[in-house]
């Protein structure tokens, strides 16, 4: 069966300024101010907890690797009990899940995020129950973008490894269907916003009431 798989963080919800708030009560934890601003930096939430941490501590000029492997597990479990204080869906993301569902497309999650956390947003948000599958970055010994990650997920879900679509915001998505010989929708309203034209992926995507048709012409 054909597929769609989405990427979590910056592909179906903005998560950056819960991610964010995370990192930035490792920092005052720290005995540092908020490192982070949540709308400047919310490029770099989408890159993982280790990557807001590295970048707010080189602007304290105070980092250091033992650090961010230490407060890590802090970051996740601020983070896990604040996980959709102020995450919202992206407009149209439910109507979208529906509609390809109904024009029978199976529907996945491949996402670095962390999977109890993936888990968990995804049942806060109420859309758990649209995808058939749904692999976290320690779900597997590897994630994207190894193209193993993707094509696991569309196994999982029952679906033809030749005949998916991956949606997600980053150069990580991009390169993760790439490296699986499949197209990548890139949404416009992320992180990197219009920018995502220039890492050329197989289309655009404005809307998500737009979803549906797009993936009837490329599968």
């Amino acid at each position: 069966m054909k597929s769609v798989v989405f990427d979590l963080d910056g592909t179906l919800a903005d998560t950056s300024e819960d991610l964010i708030a995370a990192a930035n009560a490792c920092f005052e934890g720290l005995g540092l101010k908020k490192m982070l601003d949540p709308i400047n930096d919310a490029s770099v939430a989408f890159q993982g907890g280790r990557a807001m941490l590295k970048l707010g501590l080189e602007r304290a000029n105070s980092f250091d690797q033992t650090k961010i492997d230490k407060q890590y597990p802090i970051l996740l479990e601020h983070y896990k009990k604040h996980i959709d204080m102020n995450t919202i869906l992206y407009e149209g993301v439910v109507e979208a899940l529906i509609e390809l569902q109904k024009r029978g497309y199976l529907l996945g999650v491949c996402t670095n995020k962390p999977e109890f956390l993936a888990e968990k947003l995804l049942k806060s948000l109420g859309i758990r129950e649209y995808f058939s599958a749904m692999l976290g970055a320690d779900t597997l010994l590897i994630k994207k973008p190894d193209p193993l990650h993707l094509w696991t997920t569309i196994d999982w879900m029952g679906g033809d490894r030749h005949k998916a679509v991956l949606v997600g915001d980053t150069i990580t998505d991009l390169n993760t269907a790439k490296n699986a010989n499949l197209d990548c929708i890139l949404v416009s309203f992320g992180p990197e916003g219009s920018g995502v034209e220039d890492m050329k992926p197989s289309a655009l995507l404005d809307s998500y009431f737009d979803l549906p048709d797009l993936i009837d012409a490329i599968l």
